[in-house]
């Protein structure tokens, strides 16, 4: 029964499965596997991933294909180019125009060994560390509402602190900044809106469930998937698409982090893979290697289905409603409530999950996600990959 209802759902808009988690198996030991996977080097470019970057990015076709081979060919070198640049390492982005990856060291003379690792390397003030420690400073602060978020910017060397534009003359927002800017390098910008997370109540034939409350799963584990941690509770009860039951938050966090885990059963089992929608073909998962600032990333989730965007900042505290949460990456991807927990995935690497953002999909927004290595690293879980 399960193998049937499977099949119908795959090819439904309604089943909420960004990467699925259905049907009989057996289920691995989380504790029994290693936490994380390592990327491929191959390129993937299906036909239907191709038709969704030109829409979103508004690419060619072949420019398209060429980002794609680029992109998988900067996870690899970011890896080099970090060791090579040691303390002085200052973050690296992925530059769209020219096709590679770029470096920023703090120390000129470990220029020419980041170059040699294929990377283009520019010279900046500060070091990753340094910026960091600026970080963590202004995490310590405690931002008010009219703070949306601020994150490690390798560009400018600073941190980057986001304020809602409408708010920025209040006192509480100027007192934050003027802090902010005795703590270490900060760059202050504007944005629209203030951030949500993408939780959504109950709409009819949308899975998974728990409560009232739909969200979207992530990826799946040996044992599970991993999820969004605003949607449930550890222990909470979770049902599929078909409100059949799937199994239990085993463990989850937020605010501070949004992760979660929940274990598979009751005749569901777990497959590497990500839903396309329709819009693409549903999207294999070959390992988590973290892409680039500047990568093109796409987001599957239950509510806006499939959209692709760029990674704008990693490494960003987002500061929502119900507290801050750290360690997020920013994109331009948009999404909507009942999105959240779902796939972020850069080519056939999983990358993390959707957490929360401004905006929707019919007026654009940015949307941020939880790394899915943080996550399978903090239950010790195993990534499902084909």
């Amino acid at each position: 029964m399960r193998r049937t209802t499977l099949l119908r759902a795959g090819l439904s808009a309604v089943l909420l499965l960004s990467t699925v988690a259905a049907g009989l198996g057996t289920q691995a030991s989380a504790a029994d596997t290693p936490a994380a996977t390592s990327p491929t080097t191959r390129a993937p470019a299906s036909a239907a991933l191709i038709t969704a970057m030109q829409q979103d990015l508004g690419l060619t076709r072949a420019e398209a294909t060429t980002r794609l081979k680029a992109e998988t060919a900067a996870r690899t070198v970011e890896r080099a180019a970090r060791r090579a640049a040691g303390a002085s390492y200052g973050g690296s982005w992925f530059d769209a125009e020219r096709g590679g990856l770029t470096v920023a060291v703090s120390d000129s003379s470990r220029s020419p060994a980041v170059e040699a690792t294929g990377a283009r390397a520019v010279v900046v003030r500060h070091s990753e560390r340094q910026l960091d420690a600026t970080m963590d400073r202004l995490d310590a602060l405690g931002a008010p509402s009219g703070v949306s978020s601020w994150h490690v910017d390798p560009k400018s060397s600073s941190v980057v602190v986001s304020v809602v534009a409408a708010r920025q003359d209040d006192n509480d927002v100027q007192a934050f900044v003027s802090r902010a800017r005795k703590a270490g390098p900060v760059t202050v910008r504007e944005t629209r809106q203030a951030p949500r997370t993408f939780a959504a109540g109950t709409v009819g034939g949308d899975p998974y469930y728990t409560g009232n409350v739909r969200c979207s799963i992530g990826f799946s584990v040996y044992g599970g998937f991993v999820t969004a941690g605003h949607c449930g509770q550890a222990g909470a009860g979770v049902s599929g698409w078909d409100r059949s039951y799937i199994g239990n938050f085993q463990g989850s966090s937020f605010p501070d982090n949004d992760y979660a885990w929940v274990n598979v059963g009751s005749g569901w089992w777990t497959v590497p893979v990500v839903l396309g929608w329709g819009t693409v073909s549903d999207q294999l998962v070959r390992g988590s290697g973290e892409a680039p600032v500047g990568a093109s990333i796409c987001r599957s989730g239950s509510t806006s289905h499939w959209h692709c965007g760029t990674v704008l900042a990693k490494n960003e505290t987002v500061n929502y409603s119900q507290g801050a949460v750290h360690q997020m990456t920013k994109t331009s991807v948009c999404a909507e409530p009942g999105d959240s927990g779902g796939s972020f995935i850069s080519g056939d690497q999983a990358q993390g999950v959707t957490s929360g953002g401004w905006g929707n999909c019919s007026s654009g927004g940015e949307t941020w996600y939880q790394p899915v290595n943080e996550i399978l690293s903090r239950y010790g879980l195993r990534l499902h990959t084909a």
